[in-house]
């Protein structure tokens, strides 16, 4: 279990004496449909009420991710009934972007902290966050001092580990799958799975997949990303450049395939055609984690947590597209790692404004600053006017 020290360094800790700015902070419940996670977690609430802010926190709204009122309010946060209550805080902190209703909640100058997914929404959610001169920071894009995505790194991690364990289950289903055990067993053939991405989901798949005894073959059109994944590893395993002659006889024989494709922009290329699909062993396991970028596999179309998978050809297909909220309690307490420091130093810092002039990571997740739009791929996609957020803490200077 996380406690105080591991979510904020002791320097941080004793800094707290010195907070400049004390403020209201509002965790109000997900309603996206699939969302189970929490963005703090109550040993977050509880260093950010020792250092002074107040925590209010929806009823129930840890719950999915098996955290209850009571150990929230043991943290020291307050429990009220409605979003309503809620949203009246300085900063509001979820998972998913706003509903509608919730975009109806918020007031100016308030601080926006949750996910963008910018493709999914519409001009007029962006209009409205601007007219309300809302700050807002999308958690996706904030970098670390390592120039990395946390919150994507982590998400990606949990997500590729997750995977293989679906896989698994689905394997050993003897009607979605083939009742195989996924791994390596004395004088049986190891299950076979492929691999497209070498990225972090790629990398923590082979990772559980290898250490299940599966044979791992993965397969990246970035010679530099596979160089870099087999020195991760530690071992080496099959790799290969995207060539489509190699992938497809690999994808014929494989008893799970796992699409781990990222782009940063848009949609991500189709790398296996439906005729390949149709060529797979009947009973394998497709789990396509890109589908929330569109997905790889040409027979893939996005499921829920409540109807995870179907089939088509014979193979099962698991395409949700948040599958990092299959296990939110774990999903939870990474996310929670990430904010809670990020939280704690706004407050030392007086005001958003100071706080990412000297944060450089956290400025690229801001996309709204005082009404003003500052995402150049928003503003672009939307038609919508944007300014550059260097500009903008010039003159805030």
């Amino acid at each position: 279990m996380a406690t105080a020290e591991t979510i904020a360094p002791r320097e941080q800790l004793k800094a707290g004496l010195r907070t400049i700015k004390q403020f209201s902070l509002g965790i109000p419940c997900e309603i996206s449909p699939d969302e189970n996670r929490i963005a703090l977690v109550p040993s977050a609430v509880a260093v950010l009420v020792q250092n002074g802010h107040r925590v209010v926190v929806q009823r129930s709204a840890g719950n999915l991710a098996h955290f209850s009122d009571t150990e929230f309010a043991d943290a020291g946060a307050e429990i009220v009934e409605t979003a309503d209550e809620v949203f009246k805080a300085d900063i509001v902190i979820k998972v998913a972007p706003l509903s509608d209703h919730e975009l109806e909640l918020t007031h100016p100058r308030q601080i926006l902290v949750s996910a963008i997914q910018a493709v999914t929404q519409s001009k007029e959610y962006f209009r409205k966050l601007i007219q309300k001169k809302i700050n807002a920071l999308a958690f996706e894009l904030i970098k670390d001092n390592s120039n990395a995505y946390p919150v994507l790194r982590a998400t990606s991690e949990i997500a590729g580990t997750t995977s293989v364990l679906i896989a698994a289950e689905y394997l050993s289903n003897p009607e979605l799958g083939r009742g195989s055990m996924l791994g390596g067993f004395p004088g049986i053939n190891p299950t076979e799975v492929i691999i497209i991405g070498a990225g972090t989901v790629g990398e923590y798949a082979a990772r559980t997949a290898l250490g299940m005894g599966a044979l791992v073959k993965v397969f990246d059109d970035n010679i530099y990303k596979l160089r870099a994944l087999q020195t991760n590893l530690g071992q080496r395993v099959f790799t290969s450049i995207i060539q489509p002659e190699v992938l497809y006889k690999c994808l014929r024989t494989a008893d799970v395939a796992i699409g781990a494709i990222h782009t940063r922009e848009g949609r991500t290329p189709l790398i296996v055609s439906e005729a390949i699909i149709s060529q797979m062993k009947k009973g394998s396991v497709i789990i396509d984690v890109s589908i929330d970028q569109g997905g790889c596999f040409e027979t893939s179309k996005p499921t829920s947590h409540s109807k995870p998978v179907f089939q088509t050809y014979g193979i099962t297909h698991y395409c949700v597209p948040n599958i990092a909220s299959r296990v939110p309690h774990t999903a939870s307490y990474a996310l929670s790692n990430v904010f809670a420091p990020i939280l704690l130093q706004l407050g030392y810092s007086g005001s958003l404004e100071s706080y990412v002039r000297q944060e450089p990571g956290v400025r690229q997740g801001v996309y709204i600053l005082n009404g003003i739009l500052t995402s150049k791929f928003i503003g672009n996609l939307y038609d919508i006017p944007y300014q550059d957020i260097e500009l903008l803490m010039a003159a805030f200077h």
